[in-house]
């Protein structure tokens, strides 16, 4: 069970923040001797397999890791541009993972403002006034929450469809988006929350620290996550 993005839309159909907590599913992995027989191309700041086809790999698929280095973009985790090492023979052989290519920033606000449409199009088709338009969209391998305050702002969960705990979760968020950003003097209301920087540019991210009894153990390395407590059934941060 798992939390697998969080998103935050505003009454416009903005997206004001975006976390994905899961990495894509890799479909194949395979070493490869130079010359590669894969047909590589750049396509929307993404590494995509363009013509040869096979053992599980598909034309669309993306490098997701080279030689076990997570790939982002058109980049490797340590700086490395993908197509120029993969030109160079003195790196091979080779290992590289392929799978679904993540969601690139403008394609998180297309789905937002999509999802914003939806959500009114739901709301209108109520045949009662006052509906509280779409709140649960389920399938087969993942379930949309969503949550909308009296300001019109939306603050959606997608998780697994066994996950437990989403409404109290999605209140959770809603109180640090009010506790850390709201109350922010240098903060403009509804406009984009951007990790990394500060104020209320940090609202979804936590210093990292060691486990302790109210955490459930579930510090791993510099990775930090939302999990449900075991002992206490809230929310933490981890």
């Amino acid at each position: 069970m798992a939390i697998f993005s969080v998103y935050v839309v505003n009454k416009a159909g903005g997206l004001i923040y975006q976390l994905d907590s899961y990495a894509p599913r890799a479909e194949a992995e395979k070493t490869f001797s130079y010359p590669l027989d894969l047909l590589l191309k750049l396509h929307d700041e993404r590494v995509l397999v363009a013509f040869g086809q096979r053992d599980g790999i598909r034309v669309g698929h993306a490098v997701l890791a080279i030689n076990g280095v997570d790939v982002n973009g058109k980049y490797t985790a340590d700086g490395k541009e993908v197509l120029e090492y993969l030109g160079n023979p003195a790196n091979y052989p080779v290992s590289i993972r392929f799978g679904r290519p993540r969601l690139t920033s403008n394609e998180k606000l297309m789905l937002a403002s999509m999802f914003h449409s939806l959500f009114a199009i739901g709301s209108q088709l109520s045949p009662e006034q006052g509906s509280s338009g779409i709140e649960m969209l389920e399938t087969d391998t993942f379930k949309l929450h969503c949550f909308q305050t009296l300001t019109g702002i939306k603050f959606v969960v997608l998780a697994d469809p066994r996950q437990a705990g989403i409404d109290s979760l999605l209140r959770k968020i809603y109180e640090i988006y009010s506790d850390f950003a709201l109350k922010n003097p240098f903060y403009s209301l509804e406009m984009p929350i951007r990790r990394g920087c500060t104020g209320a540019c940090t609202l979804f991210t936590r210093p990292s620290w060691a486990p302790g009894p109210s955490w459930c153990g579930c510090f791993v390395g510099e990775r930090r996550q939302l999990r449900l407590c075991s002992s206490c059934s809230a929310w933490q941060w981890c």
